[in-house]
C-alpha cells in the first residue's frame, strides 16, 4: 500500500476550496436577495425553486465545513487523517448533483420554450440524468471505499459525472447564443444589449464547464492529493450563480431609442425579436402625444394582453378572454396570472 501523501496537499485543498466556496456562497446569496427583490411577481414555482436551491447550498457548505474540520482538528496530528477521507465527504458529490441537475434540467425546459425545439432539450435532459447518476455513484463508492488511495479505483465513474456535466452546460451555452445571435436587429442599441446578454451566458456557462473539468483533471492527474477540491467545492454555487444572474439579467433598462422588452437568454420566445424590431422602429417616428396601442406577442402575457403606450408610460393590460385561453396563458408564464384589466408597468 503507498505511504500517506503529504499533508499540505491533502488539507491545504481542502481550505483553499472551502474558502473559495464561501465567497461564492456569498455572491450566490447577494443575487438571490436581488432576485427576490427585483421578481416578486415571479411564478411561486420559480421563487421555490430559488429556495430550494438556497437550502442545497447551505447543506453543501455545511457539508464542506465539517470535510475540513474533521482533520484539522478532530483528527489533529495522526497519521488517519492523511490516509482514511473525512466521514462526511460522500455528502460533497451528492450535494454538488443535487444542485447541478435541477438548474440544467430547467434550463433544458427553457430551450424546449423558447425554441421549439426537442431534441436539444432532450440531449441536455439525457447528460444532465448521467451527471446525477455518475455523482450519486460517487457517493456510494466513496463510503465504501473510503481511503484516498482508493479513490482511482472508480474514477470511471468520476469521469462519467463530470464529463457529463461539463459537456452539458458547454451544449446549454452554445444554444442559447445561438438562439439570441437568431434575435439580432441590426440597430446598434438593441444588438448592444443582445451582445451583453450573450457575453454573460457564455461567461457563466463556460465557467461551470470549465471548474468541472478543472475537477476531473486534477483527479486524474494529481490521484494522491486532494487538489481537485479546489474546483470541487465552489461548483455547486457557481451553477446557482449562473441561473441567478440569467434571472436577474431580465432587467430592463430605459433608452431613448429602445424599448425596454429586451431579450434573455432563458425568458424569452420566438416572436421577441419581432416585438423588438417594431418598438425600435416606432422610436424612431416623430412623437406624438395621443395614445397608441400596440399588440406585443409574448410568451408570458395571455392571448389577450395588450402592450399600450401613452406617452412615456407603457403598461401591459390583461383583458377578459375565455377561460380556456386564460387557462392556456396561465401555464406558460412564469408570472402569476394578472386581474382583468389590470396595468402592471413595464
Amino acid at each position: 500500500m503507498p505511504g500517506p501523501p503529504s499533508p499540505q496537499l491533502v488539507f491545504g485543498p481542502f481550505l483553499i476550496g472551502l474558502i473559495l466556496s464561501t465567497a461564492t456562497y456569498g455572491v450566490r446569496a447577494l443575487l438571490m436577495f436581488q432576485y427576490y427583490q427585483k421578481y416578486r411577481n415571479d411564478n411561486s414555482r420559480i421563487r421555490y425553486f430559488i429556495l430550494y436551491l438556497f437550502l442545497a447550498n447551505t447543506a453543501n457548505l455545511v457539508f464542506e465545513i465539517a470535510i475540513v474540520y474533521e482533520p484539522l482538528i478532530v483528527r489533529y496530528g495522526t497519521q488517519r487523517a492523511s490516509i482514511v477521507s473525512p466521514l462526511l465527504l460522500p455528502g460533497d458529490a451528492v450535494s454538488v448533483v443535487a444542485i447541478s441537475t435541477p438548474v440544467q434540467m430547467f434550463t433544458a425546459w427553457r430551450i424546449r420554450v423558447i425554441t421549439g425545439s426537442i431534441v436539444l432539450p432532450l440531449i441536455i435532459s439525457f447528460l444532465s440524468v448521467a451527471s446525477f447518476a455518475g455523482g450519486l455513484g460517487v457517493t456510494i463508492f466513496v463510503s465504501i471505499r473510503n481511503e484516498f488511495h482508493q479513490f482511482q479505483s472508480f474514477s470511471s465513474v468520476i469521469i462519467v459525472w463530470l464529463v457529463a456535466s461539463a459537456v452539458c452546460d458547454v451544449l446549454i451555452t452554445i444554444v442559447l447564443t445561438y438562439s439570441l445571435t437568431t434575435r439580432k436587429t441590426g440597430f446598434s442599441a438593441v444588438d448592444g444589449q443582445i451582445n451583453r446578454i450573450i457575453r454573460l451566458t457564455v461567461q457563466t456557462g463556460a465557467i461551470t464547464a470549465v471548474a468541472a473539468l478543472a475537477d476531473l483533471i486534477l483527479f486524474l492527474v494529481f490521484p494522491t492529493t486532494s487538489l481537485n477540491f479546489i474546483p470541487d467545492f465552489p461548483l455547486s454555487k457557481l451553477y446557482t450563480i449562473s441561473l441567478l444572474s440569467t434571472l436577474n439579467a431580465r432587467t430592463r433598462g430605459r433608452s431613448e431609442d429602445v424599448d425596454e422588452r429586451l431579450p434573455n437568454a432563458l425568458f424569452n420566445d420566438s416572436t421577441a425579436q419581432k416585438s423588438i424590431t417594431t418598438a425600435t422602429h416606432n422610436s424612431m417616428l416623430p412623437s406624438r402625444r395621443h395614445e397608441n396601442v400596440h399588440i406585443y406577442p409574448n410568451s408570458y402575457q395571455s392571448p389577450k394582453s395588450m402592450l399600450v403606450g401613452s406617452g412615456e408610460r407603457s403598461f401591459v393590460v390583461q383583458t377578459m378572454g375565455d377561460e380556456e385561453d386564460q387557462k392556456r396563458s396561465d401555464s406558460h408564464s412564469i408570472y402569476p396570472p394578472s386581474h382583468s384589466h389590470e396595468a402592471r408597468p413595464i
